[in-house]
Order: structure tokens, then sequence, then C-alpha cells
């Protein structure tokens, strides 16, 4: 009796391309989602949304790496999901909260920070890393769209927040959108720690500290996203100096070792 193959909707060795994948379909329907809250002015739970497709989009990418499911359709879907959730949504979340205000100015601040971001990612999917400069690795080129998107939304979180510091952030919106948005073209390099290696004597310290950002952000949700953006505003010139100084110290190193050679 001939034996029946047993019915898969994938095929087994096709099954770990899909949860990376489906994180990423996740990560864009949270993006379009928190676009859904901003319109009806729920703005908590806009940035929340975002807060959790930034998640997903650092975890889809390891995972993949992890159980060895990258594949090129991913890296698309990936960067078509970054543009909606980092790009489009806190845009326009910003545009219905404070930058419909300024009328077509506004709405042409709301275009000049999209069209940025996907113009970053279009460089980021090109950029190729040589043989021999794995160190850059760990540094973006611009400061890359998720934290851009958390970047422009810090005068909205900082008024989530319910924080009474006398601080008048509407303001400053535009000019930050626009900051931001150059800084996402721009070549100024800001830390991606993709290949910092922890000792295992120090793991049970990050752990530590992982958990301890979690039960922040739980309990003291927008103020502890602000201070995160301050803080990442913090490092771009520390990253900035670091990448220049490695920079320099390994071109120093070629030269010495071409002058042995001749």
């Amino acid at each position: 009796m001939e034996k029946k193959n047993p019915f898969n909707i994938v095929a087994s060795k096709k099954t770990r391309f899909i949860l990376p994948s489906l994180l990423t379909i996740i990560g864009v329907c949270l993006g379009i989602s928190s676009i859904k809250f901003s319109l009806d002015q729920n703005y908590s739970l806009a940035v929340i949304f975002l807060v959790f497709a930034a998640l997903l989009d650092a975890l889809d990418g390891r995972i993949a790496r992890l159980i060895k499911g990258t594949s090129e359709f991913g890296k698309e879907l990936d960067s078509l999901t970054d543009f909606v959730s980092f790009g489009i949504a806190p845009a326009f979340i910003l545009y219905f909260w404070e930058l419909k205000n300024y009328g077509k100015i506004g709405w042409a601040i709301t275009l000049i920070f999209s069209v940025c971001c996907v113009l970053r990612l279009a460089r980021f999917n090109l950029t190729k890393i040589s043989e021999g400069a794995e160190w850059k690795l760990n540094y973006f080129e611009g400061v890359p769209s998720p934290a851009g998107a958390g970047l422009i939304l810090l005068p909205l979180i900082y008024e989530l927040s319910g924080l009474n510091l006398n601080i008048e952030t509407k303001g400053i919106t535009p000019y930050l959108v626009v900051l931001v948005a150059l800084l996402l073209i721009s070549k100024v390099p800001t830390f991606s720690l993709k290949k910092i290696k922890i000792s295992s004597g120090l793991t049970i310290f990050l752990l530590f500290g992982i958990a301890i950002t979690f039960v922040s952000l739980i309990f003291f949700t927008f103020e502890s996203l602000l201070i995160t953006g301050i803080i990442y505003l913090l490092t771009i010139p520390i990253s900035y100096f670091s990448y220049q100084k490695k920079f320099k110290r390994l071109n120093a190193s070629t030269d010495e070792d071409h002058e042995d050679v001749l």
C-alpha cells in the first residue's frame, strides 16, 4: 500500500524562516495600529505600540540569525516594516498631536522625516562591510530608524509622563523632527553594539540591568522612555569620537605594517 505524505502548509526545511517574518509582520501591525490610536487622540497607546514594534524589530533579526532563518525576503520585509513603523507612524502621531497646528509647514516637516527615513533604510540595505573592517558593525551610519522614531516622540513622551518641570516642549517639536531627520541620513556614527562581547562574569549584571529596565517600563513607562531617549542623545557625540579614535588607530597600525613591508 502506498504511503501518503503528510500534509504540510510549509516545507519542514523552511519552517525556521517563518518565525522571524511573523515577528516582523506583527511589528508592522503594531505600527499601523499606532496611527489609528493617534487618530483617536489616544497618544499613550500610540507610543506604547511603537515601543513594542521597536522591541520586535530588535528581536526578529537576532532570532533569524540564531536559528539560521535569514533570507532576502526577510531582509526586504524588515525594511518595509521599519519604514511603516518608524518612518510613517511616528511622523503621523506628531502631526495629529502638534504639527497640524503649523499648517502646510507642519505637513512638510512630516514628509521630510518620512523621506529621510526611507533614504536611510535604502542606504542601510546597500551598505557592505569589507573584510578586515568588521569592527564597523558596532556602529550605524547615521541614527537608525527605530531610534529616530523615539527621539522625535520625546516632546510627546514628556507630556505623557506628567512631569512638571516647567519646560515647554511643544514649541521645539518641529525643529527636533527636522534635526532627527538630518541625523537619519547623516554619516554620523552611532553605536549598534552588534558585535560587543560580554564576559561571563558580567552576564549576571547585564541580566539584572535588563530586569530593572523592564520593571521601570512597566511602572514608570513614559518617564523611563524619556530618560532612555535623553541618554541615547548623549551617546551620539560619544559614539562619534569613539569611532574616530578607533579609525585613526587602525589606520596608523596599517601604515606601520606597510612601512615594515617596504
